[in-house]
């Protein structure tokens, strides 16, 4: 069967090595005088939603083949669409906010200033282990807006463009993290929408799941589930069964709890399942991210508990959440504070109003005013404790 101008692009462009956003530059670079094409009008161009023909010349020009070999892909039909099912690339911006500039009139940049920004990314990583996102988020913007600026602006080759475009990935993902633990979502979606474009641009899918599932985690937690189950579902699709058992893991851990929150609790449980197979091809051989770090049985087994008192089976929440704190590090706070809340819960749910209060109690000790995230959960830990107010350790909590 003769290729389609689309499949021709696509082969085109990954025998030279390019990503779509390399060959969106090189087209540019080539009619400085047009609108420049974006990063998802090549996406278009090869899955076949839209025709470059305006950009055959140029596409002939950077891609160093005849006209007449496009012209003639052009004229065979497409078959018949699929279904369509959704990937990662359906929830990317429109607008290619890491564009270059044209002239661009920066320093060079190598692998070492790379380095350098991957180690400031880390940094930031651990500070969001105990510090709250309102506290962190001035800093984590920064470190943003300068990595983007350092990649539109400087110079670099496209190695090192790539690995740029990776940190960008990884910093928009805990910045997004931070903004929507301050509350901010609507700015933490658009730094994850950033971050999934810069991580797809840079063919890095694992990556861009991973940003991806954090949107995900946050719509499940912003009343849009379903929204949440696609973009979960999409993020483990397309990262393939060839990504990292932990990356997996995760993957399907955000998947959990987004079926969870849309009230679908079979494939939540499904998810949960297969998160633990995954998991468990994990070894001390097996290469993983070094922003996985965190994803381990423990993460899984809070996520279980997590599941369950959601679907209010307080019985299997109570052991595992009592066994995970049983464990836990009290330098982490926050995290402390949000498992102490589940807790609570699924002791309200068990009719243990006592214990519930008693686990509000030190989850109030620790303070949330720095985390929209634990102070949403104490709204819904009290809320909850409500329907006990005769209740003396309820009454004396409710009352304080």
């Amino acid at each position: 069967m003769r290729e389609t101008v689309g499949e021709l692009v696509r082969r085109l462009r990954l025998a030279r090595g390019w990503s779509q956003q390399r060959l969106a530059e090189a087209l540019a670079q080539a009619a400085p005088e047009r609108i420049p094409p974006t990063r998802n009008d090549v996406s278009r161009w090869e899955i076949g939603t839209r025709s470059p023909r305006e950009w055959l010349p140029f596409l002939a020009q950077v891609l160093e083949v005849p006209r007449e070999l496009l012209e003639a892909a052009k004229a065979v039909k497409s078959p018949e669409p699929a279904p369509h099912v959704l990937t990662v690339a359906d929830f990317l911006p429109d607008g290619d906010l890491l564009a270059p500039l044209h002239s661009r009139t920066g320093r060079r940049i190598g692998a070492g200033q790379v380095a350098d920004l991957g180690q400031r990314v880390h940094g930031l990583r651990l500070a969001d282990d105990v510090v709250y996102g309102k506290d962190l988020i001035g800093p984590a913007l920064r470190e943003l807006r300068a990595a983007v600026k350092l990649y539109r602006e400087g110079t670099h080759t496209d190695a090192v463009g790539h690995e740029l475009l990776r940190a960008i990935g990884e910093l928009a993902q805990i910045a997004g993290w931070v903004a929507s633990d301050a509350g901010e979502h609507a700015e933490a979606e658009r730094i994850y929408r950033l971050g999934m474009s810069a991580a797809h641009a840079a063919g890095d899918e694992v990556l861009s799941g991973n940003v991806a599932g954090s949107l995900a985690y946050q719509w499940s937690n912003t009343g849009r589930a379903g929204d949440a189950v696609d973009l979960a579902r999409a993020a483990l699709d397309s990262a393939g069964s060839d990504a990292p058992p932990k990356a997996r893991a995760l993957y399907l851990d955000r998947v959990a709890w987004a079926h969870t929150r849309a009230g679908q609790d079979r494939p939540a449980m499904a998810a949960l399942g297969e998160a633990g197979d995954a998991l468990a091809e994990d070894s001390a051989g097996t290469e993983s991210p070094s922003y996985l770090y965190w994803m381990d049985a423990g993460e899984l087994q809070v996520m279980e508990a997590r599941v369950y008192t959601e679907l209010r089976r307080p019985l299997r929440a109570v052991p595992l959440l009592t066994d995970v704190l049983g464990r836990y590090d009290a330098s982490h706070a926050r995290e402390l504070a949000l498992y102490l809340s589940w807790l609570a819960v699924a002791y309200a749910d068990a009719n243990e109003p006592e214990a519930a209060a008693g686990t509000a109690s030190r989850m109030l000790a620790l303070g949330q005013s720095g985390s929209e995230r634990t102070a949403e959960r104490t709204r819904i830990v009290l809320d909850r404790l409500r329907a006990f107010r005769d209740v003396p350790e309820v009454t004396e909590l409710l009352a304080s």
